[in-house]
């Protein structure tokens, strides 16, 4: 059993493969987090140690013992108000303005069979799945905490999560409701975050954690955001890619999130992650629970490659829908950086035709289809076809492209609406936006008040009457504006604190419902590219398009950024035209494919407008990623880089260790310059391979000692080398 419990020292142990999480309750019916890192078979609680801190008070039960305090015992989740200074889990105020709470132990039961967290998306699991619940009381208030563990132990990952139960006699209002709380009162930390702005997301940063400071990685936008992903790394300062421990806390949200990283005046560390608790205030009557979103956290005695491929296989495996997690996905034409708004049904058809003689297989409809939209000023919430500009019926358009030997997909933003349009004419307060106040705009659009069933029904409605007239494959969900002006008309002012987790209750609910009435059409989820890139929209859908930056030298960096927390299944990345849309750099084609095959591939360009040389090299391009698909997707990502100024490179290998493609790209060549040399990964040292680029065999053990490539000469010129075990030769 993967859980084992020590009823008299109430002593509670979670196992995986190779970690193991340990709480206990201690005497005076604190929970104290005791251990995270590799089975030991042991009871950890021996390493807590207390000591007299000056200016540390004690709980009223333990005022005679000056060395035992709330502000310095390592807490599973922290209180707030009654002596523990540090970050706290959780933040209340009771009806007499009181805003102290005290969790003490008040029982436990086993879990079987994964539930999903009500209302949020959450981790698969099955009927196996255990699971753990620890609830915690504050006996003044009445409020519970009921602490939720669920193990998937194949892929060294625990889930947690808390609900939070209102079981007194008053209202009690919640102003901070964390999904986890760690402490580490051990060793010194750095922490890992992933920063960025629009067209530049997920760029990974280390630093130290400065002693009795606090360090915030958050978004505040209404989503989670181009600036700061959800999704942070605890480490040993000697920790690399291969070796030392490291930490992973991933919420699976896609609203407004706060990560803590904190250092007390003793050097313990702290991280608490949840929904940003800034604007956020949620009533809870006698009777009512709140639930927090997920968070998956994972740990790793072998280097930040193991850590993130522990996420990798989870997230294919328990994030994404069983429909998605091995299907073969299309490599499909993005109308937007071919034609923008400027098309008709000949013209698509006559992009459909082209693609298709060059082997892609579908054709996506972007922006512009919609009301009277020929601009981003106008038109969003009308989603109703504009057959004036396309000539015919989007299902007509649909049959058409079909025809040609394509599939078809359309680009959304379910949740904008434009303020030149005849849903915000007819219905001017279902926009989110404050009273008496002129709104926030940005592209010209508004957000729609998501939390509001009857906007939820309506988009709902729209959509599904879109996909049951034309056969559409695949749908763009896109997000284009941060949240502002977050007022919702649906709700009482003392409740206004709920609109922004409302919100995004309310899209989740609308993803629920159209994901399950067509399971068949798959959502690509966007926000301006890459703001919305968490593990909360990859349960509902099974990729992202990881940045509106196609750049491919940006790419590498943002990919690379990508894959520390998610794996490249879920990443949309796209080859698209030269001198490029954001950056005007030229890239060569052939490197701009080896970029984008790591990713769901697919072309942001014109095919007519090819040369026949482009046309050869596109081709190659897809077969190559069809012959390479299987192996890209569901295999082990290596980063083989550290540390490296002039070029990039990683590997993925296969389950079976039989095959793995290496791929590099020089980003600076320099005249004279040192051989590069690359150590690979994850290979068997004792088997044969085949390099299929030269037709030589090479033992595991050779190739782990790293490859060279020799002179690069031009600009970003790239490399791929497939790796085959000989006795699969055919």
């Amino acid at each position: 059993m993967s859980i084992r419990i020590n009823e008299k020292e109430r002593l509670f142990s979670l196992e995986t493969i190779h970690t193991e999480y340990q709480m206990k309750a201690d005497e005076t019916g604190v929970l104290l987090h005791v251990w995270y890192g590799l089975k030991t078979g042991s009871d950890m609680s021996s390493r807590i140690r207390t000591a007299n801190r000056g200016f540390c008070g004690n709980p009223y039960e333990q005022q005679t013992r000056f060395d035992y305090s709330l502000d310095t015992l390592p807490q599973e989740y922290s209180t707030d108000g009654v002596g523990d200074f540090r970050s706290a889990a959780v933040k209340v105020k009771l009806e007499n303005g009181s805003r102290s709470v005290d969790w003490r132990y008040a029982g436990y039961r086993l879990l079987k069979g994964k539930e999903k967290p009500q209302g949020l998306p959450g981790l698969r699991g099955n009927a196996e799945t255990e699971g753990l619940e620890i609830c915690l009381e504050d006996k003044v208030s009445g409020l519970n905490a009921f602490l939720i563990y669920w193990l998937f132990e194949e892929q060294d990952v625990i889930v947690r999560s808390v609900r939070l139960e209102n079981r007194g006699t008053e209202v009690i209002t919640l102003g901070k409701a964390a999904s986890v709380c760690m402490d580490f009162p051990y060793g010194k930390k750095e922490v890992m975050h992933f920063h960025g702005r629009h067209a530049m997301e997920r760029v990974p940063e280390r630093m130290g954690i400065p002693q009795g400071g606090r360090l915030a990685f958050e978004s505040r936008r209404g989503m989670s955001s181009h600036q700061s992903n959800p999704f942070i790394i605890l480490c040993d300062p000697a920790a690399t890619e291969r070796q030392g421990e490291c930490w992973g806390f991933m919420l699976m949200y896609s609203g407004n999130h706060l990560e803590e990283v904190s250092m007390d005046q003793t050097g313990s560390v702290r991280v608490v992650s949840g929904i940003h608790p800034e604007g956020f205030e949620w009533k809870l009557a006698p009777g009512e629970n709140f639930q927090t979103p997920e968070a998956i956290l994972s740990f790793s005695a072998e280097g930040l490659n193991v850590l993130s491929r522990n996420y990798h296989r989870v997230i294919r495996k328990e994030v994404i829908a069983p429909r998605w997690r091995n299907a073969k996905k299309p490599v499909l034409v993005n109308s937007w950086e071919a034609c923008y708004f400027d098309f008709d049904a000949e013209k698509l058809l006559d992009l459909s035709k082209a693609a298709k003689d060059l082997g892609m297989e579908m054709l996506v409809l972007d922006d512009g289809w919609f009301g009277k939209r020929n601009d981003d000023t106008t038109s969003l919430g009308d989603w109703v076809c504009n057959e004036g500009k396309l000539g015919c019926s989007l299902k007509e358009l649909s049959e058409r492209i079909h025809e040609t030997g394509l599939k078809f997909g359309l680009w959304v933003e379910p949740e904008m609406i434009s303020p030149d349009s005849d849903l915000y004419r007819a219905h001017p307060d279902w926009a989110l936006q404050d009273p008496g106040r002129l709104p926030m705009v940005s592209r010209r659009q508004l957000v729609l008040d998501m939390g509001r069933e009857e906007i939820q029904d309506y988009l709902f409605n729209r959509i599904s009457a879109i996909l049951n007239d034309a056969q559409i494959e695949y749908i763009k969900w896109d997000f284009n504006r941060s949240v502002a002006n977050c007022w919702s008309g649906a709700l009482p002012a003392d409740r206004q604190g709920e609109a922004a987790h409302r919100f995004m209750l309310g899209t989740y609910r609308l993803l629920e419902r159209l994901t399950a009435a067509f399971p068949d059409v798959m959502i690509e989820g966007c926000s301006g590219g890459g703001g919305r890139f968490d593990a909360g929209m990859l349960y509902y859908c099974p990729q992202i398009w990881c940045s509106d930056n196609t750049d491919a030298i940006e790419r590498l960096e943002i990919q690379k950024g990508t894959s520390y927390g998610y794996p490249v299944c879920a990443m949309g990345s796209h080859v698209s035209a030269c001198p490029n849309h954001q950056t005007g750099r030229t890239v060569p084609l052939e490197t701009r494919g080896v970029v984008a095959q790591t990713g769901t591939f697919g072309y942001e360009l014109n095919p007519a407008k090819l040369t026949d040389e482009e046309k050869q090299t596109v081709k190659q391009q897809i077969e190559a990623f069809h012959r390479y698909e299987t192996l890209i997707e569901g295999g082990d990502y290596y980063r083989l880089d550290e540390g490296e100024e002039d070029y990039t490179a990683w590997m993925v290998v296969s389950p079976e260790k039989d095959e793995a493609l290496v791929s590099f790209v020089a980003t600076h060549v320099r005249s004279n310059g040192a051989f590069p040399l690359v150590r690979l990964q994850g290979l068997e040292p004792e088997t044969v391979y085949r390099r299929e680029d030269t037709g030589e065999t090479v033992t595991g053990a050779a190739l782990l000692q790293g490859i060279s490539f020799g002179q690069m000469h031009g600009d970003y010129p790239a490399v791929q080398v497939r790796l085959k075990e000989m006795k699969n030769e055919k």
